[in-house]
């Protein structure tokens, strides 16, 4: 019989609390398990059960597995509401050609925020950046979340809606530099805290980033058991995640794919948040 991803992370919550499924003495009857109940949850921690509200943006040409990775470990916070916010109803295409359905517009996107999640992209994010009702959006319910955050170029996102000035922050190590045209202090790492703000690095990085943020709502030993059940044990075939790391001819290569882009982006930065904000 298939089980919920959620129904498999409360039964995995109550071995946490130290609860047998089956009893203390050995393997239940088959009559036992039906008249047992299957979620008693009396055991777990209250902490381990929230009512997050979850604002999740999507626009055309965001990078899917930004969005995804997070998307998984949010989805699996008993009690959470994960809300996929685009500015209508229809499906987003990814830079890569995979669509996915909002669930929310601008306009019934709850309010009030626990979490705004800004995923990246690379021309979709320029475009972005340069969306008046996107960033009206960013800037409305950010300036009343109590978390504000983001992966990959998001941040950039992040910055031009005003949400960053003053605050250390990280994006795409291509990109990573531009937060300085939004009042940002970049930082070289992987997942960066700055009191309330929460951003990723690139792509993969949004899956330490959900790690991380599902240790600060619930604990690390939720995290760590979400963790396994996304079997996350990286063993990437090949030491070239870095520019630290990776061979000169790979790291040439990527920045010369962004030759170009970077200036559009300089230029799009800039002006946007002058537009929108008042930053030189």
């Amino acid at each position: 019989m298939s089980i919920e991803r959620r129904e498999f992370l409360q039964q995995l919550a109550l071995a946490m609390g130290g609860m047998a499924l089956l009893g203390t003495t050995g393997m239940a009857s088959a009559d036992e398990v039906k008249e047992k109940p299957v979620h008693d949850m009396s055991s777990m921690p209250a902490s381990w059960m929230g009512k997050e509200q979850i604002a999740m943006l999507m626009y055309p040409g965001f990078t899917a597995q930004d969005l995804v990775g997070p998307q998984y470990m949010f989805a699996n916070l008993m009690g959470a509401k994960v809300c996929l916010v685009a500015q209508s109803r229809e499906p987003v295409m990814s830079d890569t050609g995979l669509a996915i359905m909002p669930t929310h517009t601008f306009d019934d996107c709850p309010r009030d925020l626990d979490i705004l999640f800004i995923p990246g992209g690379s021309t979709g994010t320029l475009e972005a950046m340069e969306n008046k009702i996107l960033i009206d959006f960013v800037m409305d319910r950010g300036s009343r979340a109590k978390w504000i955050s983001s992966v990959c170029t998001g941040s950039l996102v992040l910055g031009v809606a005003g949400l960053l000035q003053g605050y250390r922050a990280t994006s795409h190590w291509v990109m990573r530099d531009l937060l300085k045209n939004v009042g940002a202090i970049p930082v070289d790492a992987r997942v960066v805290q700055d009191r309330n703000r929460i951003t990723g690095a690139g792509v993969t990085a949004g899956l330490d980033f959900g790690l991380t943020f599902i240790a600060k709502l619930r604990d690390q030993n939720y995290a760590e058991t979400v963790q396994l059940l996304a079997e996350y044990a990286p063993e990437p075939p090949f030491n070239a995640g870095t520019p630290k790391t990776a061979p000169t001819s790979a790291t040439k290569m990527t920045e010369d794919m962004f030759v170009g882009y970077i200036d559009r982006a300089n230029a799009s930065m800039k002006k946007a948040a002058l537009n929108f904000n008042g930053v030189e």
